[in-house]
């Protein structure tokens, strides 16, 4: 039997307009702002196509850019994280003209995520 081939994205919503903790996903880890921790260890995954963050602010974008990582702009109006991956996702469906199959959600402030727990929640999905 052939399995079918998913096109797999994980998003990274990510906004710098905490009330709780302001600067939140640019505070540094090791010297790394969090969301280069979240941005890297997400990437490893073997099972994802394509790893972007969202985002509504210019400096989380300039710093993932600065990493040679994938980036998109969002609105400042969204009041939860899955609409500003909503959103992502439709733009960056358009910009690659693919549609995926599957979406990751990892929250920007998730950086002791790895690529093992996002494989163990993929494949269920794949194999299934």
């Amino acid at each position: 039997m052939l399995k079918k081939k998913f096109n797999i994205i994980t998003l990274i919503p990510a906004r710098l307009n905490s009330s709780r903790f302001p600067n939140k996903p640019m505070a540094k880890i090791n010297g790394i702002p969090m969301i280069g921790h979240v941005y890297l260890n997400a990437s490893k995954s073997k099972f994802i196509d394509r790893t972007y963050v969202a985002t509504c602010d210019k400096k989380i974008y300039d710093y993932i850019r600065s990493i040679k990582g994938n980036v998109i702009m969002t609105s400042n109006k969204h009041k939860r994280a899955s609409d500003r991956c909503a959103e992502a996702l439709k733009k960056i469906e358009r910009k690659n003209k693919k549609k995926y199959d599957i979406v990751v959600m990892v929250q920007g402030d998730e950086p002791m995520v790895n690529s093992k727990m996002i494989n163990a929640a993929i494949k269920p999905i794949k194999n299934n």
